[in-house]
């Protein structure tokens, strides 16, 4: 079941579409229940569908297209790395291998202390910042050097 606080939040976010396009408040729903809960679970998935009234196929739909969102717990803060194009090309395949070796996991993994996750996403539209991260879809992190990464990791270790 949805908290109060989500389906307080959900319902200033549908206020913004006419009544008939509860849709449109999807995105924000899902973000408010990964805000809440730290993931999306299946069953949170049903109940976004279930107070949208859509089915909960079109509510996964969204929710698997996008890479902001996690499916699964990925820590207490979910790095997530671009790996498109102009991120690649300026280093992020080496700042993914970087923070797998400082962090012993590989992508879409969780360190065992369950404090980091790490994952790849599309493009941030920050090309200019490459090779970036974002942290929790948040903060976003840019020019990644081993140096900065470590900076990140400290401030997180706090």
């Amino acid at each position: 079941m949805l908290s109060t606080n989500i389906q307080q939040q959900i319902d200033r976010e549908l206020k913004k579409y006419p009544a008939d396009q509860k849709q449109s408040a999807v995105m924000a729903a899902l973000r408010f229940v990964q805000d809440e809960r730290g993931w999306i679970s299946n069953e949170a998935i049903d109940e976004v569908a279930a107070y949208l009234g859509m089915t909960s196929i079109a509510v996964y739909e969204v929710a698997t297209f996008y890479h902001m969102y996690n499916l699964k717990p990925m820590g207490k803060y979910t790095l997530t790395v671009c790996t498109n194009l102009s991120c690649t090309l300026c280093g992020a395949l080496d700042t993914v291998k970087y923070l797998e070796q400082k962090l012993g996991i590989g992508l879409n993994e969780v360190t065992p202390d369950g404090k980091i996750g790490l994952r790849e996403g599309e493009c941030m539209g920050v090309c200019i910042d490459a090779p970036v991260a974002t942290i929790n879809n948040k903060r976003l992190c840019g020019h990644l050097t081993p140096e900065k990464i470590d900076q990140i990791l400290a401030e997180l270790d706090k």
